[in-house]
């Protein structure tokens, strides 16, 4: 998946938005002037703010891969309340968990990160904030994947990591963000 590939700019989500939000969500700082500017409810608001502890979550996902290439338990979740006040986005996030895992290509120099996300809802006007997020999170995880496997001397997997497929899949899917 290149970074064309999750690239979607709309009248909501000009290409600029989309760079804000991913790099917000990805614990990178932002201008408080493009918060002011890109931020609003109807562009996600809280139910789309996945930034807590991303880092932290960035590096476990790195730590497992580069121990354990074959697993499974690399995930990212997102908290949500256990017991969500209906009347709060912020209880209910749309984004649940990505799962990732490496798959060899042919050449097995090559290995494709690819991930499943689960989403609790999907306005597909929010679609485009979204998908740059988990690309630019996939590149991410890919770069910090290269250098880890290059810095541990592994041998095996000392190949190429490139960000490989998405399977997405959202339990409800709507046009547009209703509150």
């Amino acid at each position: 998946m290149s970074n064309s590939s999750y690239v979607f700019e709309t009248n909501l989500f000009p290409l600029e938005a989309l760079k804000v939000y991913s790099a917000y969500n990805l614990e990178q700082p932002i201008e408080e002037q493009d918060r002011l500017k890109y931020f609003s409810a109807h562009r996600g608001g809280s139910q789309g703010d996945y930034r807590d502890g991303m880092q932290k979550k960035i590096e476990n996902v790195v730590d497992c891969l580069t121990k354990f290439p074959k697993s499974k338990r690399a995930l990212i979740t997102i908290p949500n309340t256990s017991f969500p006040s209906h009347s709060s986005d912020e209880d209910a996030k749309c984004m649940r968990e990505i799962h990732f895992y490496l798959e060899e290509e042919g050449d097995t120099t090559t290995m494709n990160l690819n991930a499943t996300v689960w989403m609790r809802a999907q306005a597909a006007e929010i679609f485009p904030k979204n998908i740059h997020f988990i690309g630019s999170l996939m590149d991410d995880i890919a770069m910090k994947l290269n250098s880890s496997f290059n810095n541990a001397g592994n041998v095996k997997n000392s190949g190429k990591i490139i960000v490989g497929k998405l399977y997405y899949l959202a339990t409800t899917l709507v046009s547009v963000r209703e509150d």
